[in-house]
């Protein structure tokens, strides 16, 4: 089986639609979470990961998913100012889906989740080998796939030594060796933060047991305009264009 992973939509249908093109031919996707927030399409993005879910699709929620339904009083000033926009733009039916979303979902060897999975509710980051370490303490998968940070990155525990990190190359194909565990966290789709504004995604093949981390370019110009149309922060449609 051949599984696409997208994590952080964040409302961009141009990136989304751009993933969703790109993995035409795989048997199933696999949604990590923030399908709305920052972007103006949240509408069309959770109705489309509705669709994707209802052909066979696995999708979690996200801390921006969940704010849009609670608020997002703990958010800084422009993610806040996002959010409460989203609130108002969502349909009841809208809301009610993202609100009954789940934190988790175990999928034979492989744990699915927004933020790390020793306790998903929290919604930490995992920037660095400790946090993986906090993240392989308190599961038992052997692969996790996460996003929540923007930038994409993989983890490997051996069975004797300490938590490694790597950052991949775009499209090389990692092997995901049994003997070891692995935390795979993916970079955006909507709004990437590592300095390449292509939206990002992966790709896991479970015969082959090999991992792709891929990039789809997509109309950056035209998802900025939408973002100034709607009258949302100026700085949320500059951050497209340089991936940061």
């Amino acid at each position: 089986m051949r599984i696409a992973f997208l994590s952080d939509i964040h409302a961009n249908r141009e990136a989304f639609e751009a993933c969703l093109a790109a993995t035409r031919d795989v048997d199933r996707v696999v949604i990590l979470g923030d399908i709305v927030g920052y972007g103006a399409d949240p509408g069309w993005c959770t109705d489309k990961a509705r669709e994707i879910e209802a052909a066979g699709g696995i999708v979690i929620k996200g801390n921006h998913d969940q704010a849009a339904v609670t608020g997002g009083s703990d958010m800084n000033p422009t993610a806040r100012l996002a959010i409460e926009w989203t609130r108002a733009i969502l349909s009841p039916e809208q809301k009610a889906y993202l609100d009954g979303l789940p934190l988790s979902v175990t999928d034979e060897d492989r744990l699915y989740v927004h933020a790390e999975g020793s306790n998903p509710a929290r919604w930490l980051y995992v920037t660095d080998t400790a946090d993986a370490s906090v993240h392989f303490a308190g599961t038992a998968a052997r692969i996790s796939f996460c996003g929540h940070i923007h930038m994409p990155s993989l983890y490997c525990l051996p069975q004797i030594g300490k938590v490694t990190k790597f950052v991949p190359n775009s499209d090389t194909p990692i092997p995901l060796l049994s003997q070891r565990r692995w935390l795979a966290v993916m970079g955006a789709v909507g709004q990437p933060r590592d300095g390449n504004p292509a939206a990002a995604f992966a790709i896991y093949d479970t015969v082959r047991r090999e991992l792709r981390f891929r990039r789809a370019p997509y109309d950056v110009e035209k998802a900025q305009e939408k973002i100034r149309a709607a009258g949302l922060p100026e700085s949320l449609a500059h951050r497209l264009a340089r991936g940061h």
